[in-house]
C-alpha cells in the first residue's frame, strides 16, 4: 500500500503534509478547524492516523472511524436522494474535507488492520465518498494492488456485501479489465461462496467477461473491427478469463441452480405494483443497508443452502420491508447469473459451456419456473421499446425477462442443443412431420438425450410461443421473443422445425404484427422480418399460408411497404423469397409447388426480373465499405445470392449491363458499379479470413461457400473482355479501383 498522507492549510493557505512519524500540534489542528470550518475532520484523521498500528488500540481507532463514517453517510444519503450527480463542496463539506485530507489514503492503510469492525467501516466511508466526490473511484481502481487486496476481504461474510459493491464501483471506471487469474486463491473464494453470495458475485463477473463495448456492438464498422482484430492480442482479456472461470470445479453447475431454483410466492394482491415501485426504490441507499441486514441476518440463521427460502421468509427485516422484496431480490440476482451463463455461451469455450447446461438441466429448470416467475402474468402496462438500448432504465422484471430471452437466442443460436427446448411428445412431433413428408430426421433431432429436455405439457419454445401472442404491439419484449425464436430456426433449414412452428399459427401472427397491428418500432420490425425469412425459406406451405392471409391487393401493398421503408430491415426477407423461388422453379413436377407457383402474389412479384433488379440497385447503393456494420453487411451478402443465381441461369452479364444503364440513366456513370467493387473487394478480405466462420452463409443459403469465392473471383476479374467482371461495366474515365479503401 501507498504511505497515506493527510493535507491541512496553514493561516497562509499553503498545504501543510502529514506523514508517518510526523505529527503536528494538536493547538494549530484546532486553530485551523475552526478558522476554516473543517467541522473537526482532520483532527479526526490524525487521531484514527495515529491509532491505526498494528500495535494500537483498535477500539479506539473503530470510535474515531465510526465518529466520521456517521457524518459521511448522511451527506451520501443526502446526495443520492438528491439525486446529486455533481455535488458541490459547500453541500457536503465533511465529504470535501475528509477527501482534502487524505481520508481516503487513510481508510486505505486502516484496512490492512482486518479488524472487522473496522473494515465494514471503511468499506462505507470508500463507498460514500465514490457516491459524492468525482474521482475517488477512478484513483482507487488505478491501485492494482488495493483492488486484488479487496477481494481477500469477500471470504467475511458480514462485509461480503459491502465489499462486492465497492469492487463492483471500482470494476465499473477501471481503465484495464481485471485478470481473475490475479486473484488469490479465486477457486478457494468462489467455492467458499453460498448461492446468495455466489449470485452478487456474478455482478462482479459480468464486468470481467464481456468484450468492451459489446453493446454498441452493431454501431461499430466493420473495417474499424477488422483493425482492431488485428492490433489486439489474441486471446482477448475477457476470454482469458472467461476459460478462468471455467476451470473453477462445480462454478457452472452452481449457476445452474442459482437460475432455476423455485422461489416462494409473494403475498398480497398488490405484488405487481410493488415490483413497479421498486427498481426506483432500489436506486436508495437505503437498500444497501437493507440488503446487507438482511444477508447477516440469512447468514446468522443458517450456515445452509437449504434454508435459502426459510430463513428470509421468518426474518425481523421482512416486516419492514416491502412485500415484494424476497421475489425481487431473487429476480436481481437471476439477472445476473442469466447474463453469465449469456456471456460464456458466446464465448471461444460455447461447446464445453453448451454441454455443462444440457448435463445440469437449466433448459428444463427455465420451464419450471416459466409461468410462475420468468413469465408470472400479464403486465398491463406498455412498456417503451427498448429495443437493442441495454443502457435503458428497466425494472428488475423487464430486465430479468430481456436477459432470460437473451439466453435463450445465444442457447439455440446454430446449435444442435436447441432441441432441449421442447419435451419428449413435442420431439415425436417433429419426428412424425418428417416421417409424413418422406424426408429424414435431422441428426441433431436424433442425437437429442431425451433425459435432458423440458418435462411438464409445454416446452420452453411452445409456451414462449404463447407469450408471444398476447404481447401487444410495442412491448419491449417483442424483439427479444422474435429474436429467440429465430435463432431455433438459424442454421440448416429444417422443414419439420419450420412446420412444428407454422402448425402454432407463427406466420399469422407475424404477418398481423407487420402489416395490420400498426407497429411502428423499426427493431420490432426487422426482428420479425428475420423470423419471417427463416420460417418461409424453401417452405412451400409457408408461402401458401402467406398468400391466404395476405388475400387482397391492399394488404399486399401494405407488406411490401413495410419492406421497401427499410431495406437494411428487410434484406433477409428478401433473400429468402430470392432463394426459396429459385427452388421452387426447379421442382416443377411438383403439383403443389406448381400450384402455389402461379397463385402466391410473394412468389410472382419476385419473379419479375424488374423487381430483382430494383432490389438489387438498392441494396448495393445502401452500403459501401466505411459504413459496412455487422448489422448492414447483410445487405452486401443478399446482393451477391441475387447476382449468385443469376450466374447460375448464365444471366449475370444481363444484371451487371443492367447496372452500367442504371447508372448511365441517373448521369452518375461509374458509381454503382466501383462502389460494388469496392464492397466485393473488402467481402474478401473480410470473409476469407482464415477466423471467420463461412458456414453460417452456406447454411442459410444452401449454396457451396466455394460457389460465394468463386463468383466474387469471377466478378472482380481483371480481364475485361470478360462478360462477368465488373471491370468491363466500367468505362475507364470513370475507373476508381486503384484506390483501396481497405487500407484507409
Amino acid at each position: 500500500m501507498k504511505q497515506s498522507t493527510l493535507h491541512l492549510k496553514d493561516e497562509k493557505g499553503n498545504l501543510l503534509g502529514l506523514r508517518e512519524k510526523q505529527t503536528l500540534p494538536a493547538g494549530l489542528l484546532q486553530e485551523s478547524d475552526k478558522h476554516n470550518k473543517w467541522y473537526g475532520i482532520p483532527v479526526l484523521l490524525q487521531k484514527l492516523y495515529d491509532s491505526s498500528h498494528p500495535n494500537s488500540d483498535l477500539l479506539q481507532a473503530h470510535s474515531f472511524l465510526k465518529i466520521l463514517s456517521s457524518r459521511l453517510s448522511f451527506e451520501a444519503m443526502t446526495c443520492v436522494t438528491e439525486d446529486r450527480k455533481t455535488a458541490q463542496e459547500s453541500t457536503f463539506p465533511n465529504m470535501y474535507t475528509f477527501d482534502l485530507f487524505g481520508g481516503v489514503d487513510v481508510s486505505s492503510v486502516v484496512f490492512q488492520l482486518m479488524n472487522e469492525d473496522l473494515v465494514k467501516d471503511c468499506l462505507s466511508v470508500l463507498y460514500n465518498c465514490g457516491i459524492c466526490i468525482e474521482g475517488v473511484t477512478k484513483n482507487l481502481a488505478a491501485r492494482d494492488d488495493f483492488v486484488l487486496f479487496l477481494f481477500t476481504l469477500m471470504t467475511n461474510k458480514k462485509t461480503f456485501l459491502q465489499t462486492a459493491t465497492l469492487i463492483e464501483d471500482i470494476l465499473g471506471v477501471k481503465k484495464e479489465m481485471i485478470p481473475l487469474e490475479g486473484i488469490p486463491n479465486l477457486s478457494g473464494l468462489v467455492q467458499s461462496f453460498d448461492q446468495q453470495q455466489l449470485a452478487n458475485f456474478c455482478r462482479i463477473l459480468s464486468v470481467t467477461i464481456s468484450e468492451p463495448d459489446a453493446g454498441n456492438d452493431d454501431k461499430h464498422t466493420l473495417l474499424a473491427k477488422n483493425a482492431h482484430q488485428k492490433k489486439t492480442a489474441s486471446p482477448s482479456r475477457a476470454e482469458i478469463n472467461q476459460v478462468t472461470l471455467l476451470s473453477i470445479p462445480g462454478f457452472i453447475e452452481r449457476l445452474c441452480k442459482l437460475a432455476t431454483r423455485k422461489v416462494s410466492e409473494a403475498t398480497g394482491l398488490n405484488f405487481l405494483q410493488e415490483l413497479e415501485d421498486w427498481y426506483t426504490w432500489l436506486d436508495n441507499a437505503l437498500v444497501l443497508d437493507a440488503l446487507m441486514q438482511m444477508a447477516t441476518e440469512e447468514t446468522e440463521q443458517s450456515s445452509t443452502e437449504s434454508s435459502d427460502e426459510s430463513s428470509l421468509a421468518t426474518s425481523p427485516l421482512r416486516h419492514r420491508l416491502p412485500q415484494s422484496m424476497k421475489i425481487v431480490h431473487e429476480i436481481m440476482y437471476k439477472v445476473e447469473v442469466l447474463y453469465v451463463l449469456c456471456v460464456l455461451l458466446m464465448g471461444r469455450q460455447r461447446n464445453q459451456v453448451h454441454k455443462m447446461l444440457a448435463e445440469f438441466r437449466l433448459i428444463p429448470g427455465l420451464n419450471n419456473l416459466f409461468d410462475k416467475l420468468i413469465w408470472r402474468k400479464y403486465t398491463s402496462s406498455n412498456h417503451v421499446v427498448h429495443g437493442q438500448n441495454e443502457n435503458c432504465d428497466c425494472s428488475p422484471e423487464i430486465s430479468f425477462k430481456i436477459q432470460f430471452l437473451r439466453l435463450l437466442q445465444s442457447f439455440s443460436d446454430h446449435h444442435e442443443n436447441k432441441y432441449l427446448l421442447l419435451n419428449s411428445q413435442e420431439l415425436n412431433e417433429l419426428s412424425a412431420i418428417s416421417m409424413k413428408a418422406n424426408i429424414p430426421e435431422v441428426e441433431a433431432l436424433v442425437n437429442t438425450d431425451r433425459s435432458l429436455v423440458c418435462d411438464g405439457k409445454k416446452g420452453l419454445l411452445t409456451r414462449l410461443l404463447a407469450v408471444m401472442k398476447r404481447e401487444p404491439p410495442d412491448s419491449s419484449f417483442r424483439f427479444w421473443q422474435a429474436r429467440a425464436v429465430e435463432s431455433f430456426l438459424r442454421g440448416a433449414t429444417s422443414y419439420a422445425d419450420q412446420m412444428f412452428l407454422l402448425k402454432r399459427g407463427l406466420l399469422e401472427h407475424i404477418l398481423f404484427c407487420i402489416i395490420d397491428s400498426g407497429c411502428t418500432s423499426r427493431d420490432v420490425l426487422q426482428s420479425y422480418f428475420d423470423l419471417l425469412g427463416e420460417l418461409m425459406k424453401f417452405n412451400i406451405d409457408a408461402f401458401k399460408r402467406f398468400n391466404k392471409y395476405v388475400n387482397t391487393p391492399e394488404k399486399f401493398q401494405a407488406f411490401l411497404t413495410q419492406i421497401n421503408s427499410s431495406l437494411v430491415d428487410s434484406n433477409m426477407l428478401v433473400r429468402c423469397i430470392v432463394l426459396s423461388l429459385d427452388r421452387f422453379e426447379s421442382q416443377t413436377e411438383d403439383v403443389k409447388v406448381v400450384e402455389v407457383l402461379s397463385e402466391c402474389s410473394l412468389l410472382s412479384y419476385m419473379a419479375r426480373v424488374e423487381n430483382r433488379l430494383s432490389f438489387l440497385f438498392r441494396l448495393i447503393n445502401i452500403i459501401n465499405v466505411q459504413t459496412l456494420t455487422q448489422e448492414n453487411v447483410s445487405c452486401l451478402n443478399t446482393s451477391l445470392v441475387i447476382l449468385m443465381l443469376a450466374r447460375r441461369k448464365a444471366k449475370l452479364p444481363f444484371y451487371l449491363n443492367a447496372l452500367r444503364e442504371k447508372e448511365y440513366a441517373e448521369k452518375y456513370p461509374g458509381c454503382m458499379l466501383n462502389n460494388f467493387h469496392n464492397l466485393l473487394r473488402f467481402w474478401q478480405h473480410h470473409y476469407l479470413n482464415k477466423d471467420k466462420d463461412s458456414t453460417c452463409l452456406e447454411n442459410s443459403s444452401c449454396i457451396p461457400f466455394s460457389y460465394w469465392k468463386e463468383t466474387v473471383s469471377v466478378l472482380l476479374g481483371l480481364d475485361r473482355t470478360s462478360l462477368c467482371a465488373i471491370v468491363r461495366y466500367i468505362d475507364e474515365p470513370f475507373e476508381d479501383l486503384d484506390r483501396d479503401l481497405l487500407e484507409d
